[in-house]
């Protein structure tokens, strides 16, 4: 569909919510052309009339760790599938990961995923560029051709880049495009063989555990080297208690450095392992009560800057194996936005402005991408998300090619109802996209 023929689209009469401008009130948003219009100044009558009373209108929701898979393991996940699952979630622009086969490390391999998420005509998909070659953590890749080929960010994410000289050239050289280096935080030797949290419920159940200190040290190493270059440093699902205070004090210093949390790490403990199911096995794990409130605490006062999923398909065929083969990871691109309603906003740990700013305008800023406002003349990326809702997630009804979900036959509450991606209506729940001419 081209920009002419894109409908001039008023959303009536939602909760309008944009972090940049620190708007929070009911009213109506314009959109035309593929971008948002001032207000009320469209000149003819609105194509398309949204009744959004009752629902939150907000920026497109931006989530910068997802696993599409493709190349090398389309079994799991393709861009076509992860977009439309991300659609499904309010989610209108992802950032990919490059542990791909073969990995995203070369201007070429960048260029595919950009076309490949524009033939997909779903969510807007950005590639991230592996900071080495191969993903082998011994040489740097060439970090101006992957910005060259459209990556917005690096990381060797499914690995860390564990060498401290080679971080440390990542940083500066990363300087030169204003990218960040995105970390999976890790000291490799000390979790090798880990299934889960190391501590009293790895011990009981007789299981390898991952140290919380094995983040910890890789975390408080990274925010020393970004002090040092004057990089930029984001570290990637947060999950421990010290690791929280380390951002903290690194912001304090003045340290170019962000953090991000996934649902998983503020709603679930290393207690779920007891049931041996592979769904609740993630790398990092699961953690412990007093983490999960760390985690949460952050959030609450900004050290950690964004949600995020670590969106991580596996086929059934899999995840069924034993827990000790299983491979790490859960989806999560559908079950964002119910799950940090129910855990976050409606217990009073965040404001809908705040959980928006955490899924719009920050994550548009760490990726540097021209997304996150409904201000006028921006790219019409809104999310409409219904607050009040309640369902039961049914991962056998995800658009996810995968089921590897945690949150299966959970009640929860607020889900996406429409999602606009560049003026174009790509996901509707129904009931609410009218013909101005028909009967409000």
């Amino acid at each position: 569909m081209g920009e002419l023929s894109l409908p001039t689209i008023r959303i009536a009469g939602g909760r309008v919510i944009d972090p940049v401008d620190s708007r929070d009130e009911i009213g109506d948003v314009w959109v035309g052309r593929g971008q948002i219009l001032p207000s009320g100044a469209a000149s003819d009558e609105a194509e398309v009339v949204i009744d959004a009373r009752g629902l939150i209108v907000c920026p497109g929701l931006i989530d910068v760790h997802v696993h599409l898979r493709e190349p090398g393991n389309e079994e799991d996940e393709t861009i076509a599938t992860g977009a439309a699952a991300a659609l499904a979630g309010g989610v209108t622009s992802v950032a990919c990961m490059p542990n791909t086969i073969p990995p995203i490390d070369t201007q070429a391999a960048a260029e595919f995923v950009v076309l490949q998420g524009r033939r997909a005509r779903q969510a807007n998909v950005y590639p991230v560029g592996a900071v080495s070659k191969g993903r082998k953590g011994e040489e740097l890749a060439g970090l101006g051709q992957l910005v060259a080929g459209g990556a917005v960010a690096f990381t060797d994410d499914g690995a860390p880049v564990a060498s401290a000289a080679l971080m440390r050239r990542a940083l500066e050289y990363s300087k030169m495009f204003d990218r960040v280096i995105m970390q999976h935080c890790q000291v490799p030797e000390l979790t090798v063989g880990g299934v889960m949290n190391e501590g009293f419920e790895s011990m009981r159940l007789g299981l390898g555990g991952m140290p919380a200190a094995a983040e910890d040290i890789m975390v408080a190493r990274d925010i020393r080297l970004a002090e040092i270059t004057g990089g930029r440093l984001h570290i990637q699902h947060i999950s421990t208690e010290r690791s929280v205070e380390l951002v903290r004090e690194g912001k304090r210093r003045g340290v170019k450095v962000t953090a991000e949390a996934c649902p998983h790490h503020f709603c679930m403990t290393d207690e779920k392992l007891r049931t041996f199911d592979s769904n609740y096995k993630m790398n990092p794990p699961l953690r412990t009560a007093r983490d999960v409130e760390a985690v949460i605490g952050g959030l609450k006062d900004g050290t950690i800057d964004i949600l995020a999923t670590d969106h991580a398909p596996h086929a059934p065929e899999k995840k069924m194996r034993e827990l000790d083969i299983a491979p790490f990871g859960i989806i999560g691109l559908e079950t964002l936005v119910p799950i940090t309603v129910t855990k976050l906003v409606e217990p009073g740990h965040l404001s809908w402005p705040q959980m928006i700013r955490y899924l719009t305008i920050n994550p548009a800023n760490l990726l540097g991408i021209p997304k996150g406002t409904l201000r006028p003349g921006a790219d019409a990326d809104i999310t409409i998300l219904d607050p009040s809702t309640t369902w039961t997630i049914d991962a056998g009804r995800l658009r996810s090619r995968s089921r590897n979900c945690p949150f299966d036959g959970w009640e929860v509450k607020g889900r996406a109802h429409t999602v606009i991606v560049g003026g174009e209506v790509r996901y509707t729940l129904g009931g609410i996209v009218q013909e101005a001419a028909a009967p409000a």
